[in-house]
Order: structure tokens, then sequence, then C-alpha cells
């Protein structure tokens, strides 16, 4: 059982880890959903590495220290002021203002995040059309769980809610966690184990109807393939941008080995397959389980009745 899972239906209780995380320096609290990007992300943390080695002289600090609080400064707000009531309903079942509020809440502020990197504005109609979608999405997977008479055990709660602590470098012990739940959330003990009952099932629903995704030796060279040829063009990238810093410094004792010597080394730091290859395996699992469950989503909203108020 992933974390990718509860953060592509978005559940509640996979914010408040991210909430916990963030909070509590929990450095695990994304690695679900990008372990298949595990070298390119590798790559980039190196080209950030190389930039700030570029400007150690101080002024290049202090200036984006400026832009970082100048950014932080106008962080964008959230729009909940027109939310209705009852923002969908499905099949007779509602979703409440104040569910989707919590839900929208933490959507914008990841979205938020990326938009002060790209510079783009947030469309919050868009953003507030694809949370709902999302919600909808998810209680017809509950409901359709609940067809099928989809059961979680005691013991699977739990194995659920130890996960979820190993996950989290933030807490120590499921009693921790549960405390830090309360005490952010007002969530008591009952609730996380709704939640995570709740999560169980769905996990069973989604392994049901994708069957057999392990993934063959040549779709796994595939995926591997295609994540060193995006890490090696962002070596080169970054390899390029030194070169170009070095030479409008006018920097000449034998610079131009040492950027080759740093390419090369930087080449060679790329895993191999045989290293890479459980992250590959899980990061194709989980696509293969997401689209099923995507495909399950919307056949089951095309029979259902839902209705949505934004």
């Amino acid at each position: 059982m992933t974390l990718i899972k509860k953060v592509l239906f978005g559940f509640s209780l996979a914010l408040f880890v991210s909430v916990m995380a963030a909070c509590g320096g929990g450095d695990d609290s994304s690695g679900g959903n990008n372990e298949g990007n595990s070298g390119e992300e590798q790559s980039e943390d190196g080209g950030s590495g190389e930039n700030s080695n570029s400007s150690s002289d101080g002024s290049g600090s202090s200036d984006s220290e400026s832009g970082s609080s100048s950014q932080q400064s106008s962080m964008p707000e959230p729009e909940l002021d027109n939310i209705p009531d009852t923002v969908a309903t499905v099949n007779g079942t509602e979703i409440t203002g104040e569910e989707f509020k919590t839900r929208y809440q933490s959507q914008f502020q990841q979205q938020a995040l990326q938009a002060q990197m790209s510079g783009q504005e947030i469309n919050q109609d868009q953003l507030k059309q694809q949370t709902a979608d999302s919600m909808v999405g998810q209680e017809l997977l509950i409901q359709e769980a609940g067809n099928r008479d989809i059961s979680a055990s005691e013991e699977e709660v739990n194995n659920q809610l130890s996960t979820l602590v190993e996950q989290n470098s933030s807490v120590d012990s499921q009693e921790q966690f549960l405390s830090t739940i309360q005490e952010q959330q007002g969530m008591s003990e009952e609730e996380v184990r709704s939640q995570l009952s709740q999560q169980v099932k769905l996990n069973k629903l989604i392994s049901e109807e994708a069957g057999d995704v392990q993934p063959s030796e040549e779709e796994m060279r595939n995926l591997y393939d295609q994540v060193k040829s995006r890490q090696q063009q962002q070596q080169q990238a970054n390899s390029g941008d030194s070169e170009e810093s070095g030479n409008s410094e006018g920097s000449s004792e034998g610079e131009s080995g040492e950027g080759s010597s740093e390419e090369s080394s930087s080449q060679s730091s790329i895993p191999s397959f045989e290293e890479m290859k459980p992250r590959l395996k899980e990061q194709l699992v989980s696509q293969k389980e997401s689209q099923a469950a995507q495909s399950l989503v919307q056949s089951l909203r095309e029979e259902a009745d839902v209705s949505i108020n934004l």
C-alpha cells in the first residue's frame, strides 16, 4: 500500500500527514508520489547545489533571500467566500462545503508553491472544479467498495497506521501520531481509524480492479531509459550553465578540464538499472493501479446520479 493512492484521491488523512511533515520536518511526505522520478530529482538537486556554490560570495545569497521574502509576502489566498453548504451530491450522499474547503485549502497551498516557482497565476475556478471532481471520484469509490462488501480488519487498520508512522520522521510512535493529529486537526483516534479503514477498503478495491499489475522486465527497462535520458539532459544543462558562468568571470586556470571531470563524475553517478529496479517496479505498479482506478471512477460516474453546485 503506497502513499500515491492517498494523494491521488486526496484523502483528508493524507493531508494531515503532509501538514505534520511540514511542521515537523518529515522528509518522507512526498516519497510515495515521486519514487519513479527519483533519478530526475537527484539531478535537479545537484543543479541547485552548483548554483548555490557559484554565488558563494554572499551577494547572490542576499539577493535570493530578498526575492524569496518578496515571493512569500505575495502568496495568494484561496477564495472561499461563495462555497455552498452542499458542494456536490453523489447518489444521494452530500459532500459538504466544510469538507470541500478543507480539501481545497490543501490543494491550493500546493498550487501556490508551484505558482511561486513558475510565475504562473492560479486559476481558482479550475482548481475548485478539479477538487470537486476528485471528491466525487473518492465518494464513488467508497460507495463501490461498500457495494462489493469489501471489509477492513482491525489488524489491517493497525498495519496501515504503522505504515504511516514509519513514513513520517516527525513522529516516533502511533500514540504520538494520533496525539499530533488530535492537536493539529481536532481528529479523534476513532475518526483516524475510520479514515484508515476506508483507505484499506479502497486499496483492496483498486487492487481487485487492476488485477495483475506486475511489470515486465521490458517495461522497467523502458522506464529506466526514460529516467536516465532526462537525468543526462539535466546534467548537460547544468554543466553548460557552469561553463558559461566560468567564462563570464574570466577564469582560465584549467576550468575546462575541471568541468569535464565534473560532468564525467555526474554522469557516472546515475544509478544502475539494478539499483533502481525496486523503485521502477513500484512506480509502474502505481501507474497501472492509478489507471485502473481512474477507469473505474469514469465508468461509475456514467451510471451515477452526480450533481456539483460550484
